[in-house]
């Protein structure tokens, strides 16, 4: 992946998450900056941005930090190009899974909360439209 480093407020641009966030994060041990610039600036790489990405699009859905930073394990150990024996591929590969049989079970309930939301702000709607009060003339 790409080299270059990048500060942190260009990240928070990029990834539309806040200073204050992507500092948690780090504290939290999700995702730890890549170096330091010679004034302790944090500073950031596109693989960096690509795991606060993922960090990103599990918060809505609902997932806790611990299951982030499970998530995040399963991928870097399947990623890192180590000799992994059958069984241990196996069992992150399973994990991984289950992340995503979640993901799927959440992003069902969001839909069916969408369709409620949506339905109610055109029971608004209609109420507003029988409600407006004629002109007379």
């Amino acid at each position: 992946m790409d080299d270059r480093h990048m500060q942190i407020g260009e990240v928070a641009a990029r990834t539309e998450l806040s200073l204050r966030t992507i500092r948690h994060y780090e504290e939290t041990g999700l995702v730890i900056p890549s170096a330091r610039s010679q004034g302790g600036f944090r500073l950031y790489t596109e693989t960096d941005v690509a795991r606060l990405m993922v960090i990103r699009r599990m918060k809505p859905l609902g997932f806790t930090l611990d299951q982030m930073r499970d998530l995040l394990d399963a991928t870097d150990r399947l990623d890192a190009g180590e000799a992994l024996d059958a069984d241990r591929r196996d069992a992150l590969l399973e994990r991984v899974r289950d992340y995503r049989r979640t993901a799927a079970d959440q992003i069902d309930k969001l839909r069916v909360q969408l369709a409620r939301a949506e339905e109610f702000a055109a029971t608004l709607e209609s109420r507003l439209e029988t409600a407006t009060p004629t002109t007379r003339t």
